[in-house]
């Protein structure tokens, strides 16, 4: 199994080094790899933060990326969720990863934006 960078999904997505971005592409299209909930985040920051990628299009990207047959996440059906929620919650992805693991375990925070999350995940 093959641990990615956030390097390696960002030139993947953005190819905006040919190079680099032939070279992520072979790795992420045919080698076992495992993308990390940590590093995900970090995809999500760059692409929104330096990028200006807009969320529906990070989250359209990167569900289509964890959705890959050799791709594997620490747990695909919360990564999805999060991905989703990411899309329409006006929250950051990290927040939306504690949202989406709600209903299976309990989350605390101060943060009323979360807690409104995590109670509409619950209805």
């Amino acid at each position: 199994m093959i641990r990615v960078d956030t390097n390696y999904i960002i030139r993947y997505l953005v190819n905006d080094n040919i190079k680099m971005a032939d070279i992520a592409e072979n790795i992420l299209t045919t080698k076992n790899v495992f993308i990390s909930n940590e590093i995900l985040a970090e995809v999500v920051y760059v692409l929104l933060g330096v990028y200006e990628i807009k969320k529906e299009d990070i989250s359209t990207h990167l569900i289509m990326l964890i959705n890959f047959k050799n791709i594997s996440t620490s747990n695909q059906n919360v990564i999805q969720k999060a991905l989703e929620l990411f899309k329409t919650k006006n929250i950051d992805f990290v927040d939306c990863l504690l949202c989406a693991y709600s209903p299976q375990d309990e989350i605390i925070t101060f943060d009323n934006k979360l807690n409104k999350c995590i109670e509409t995940s619950k209805a």
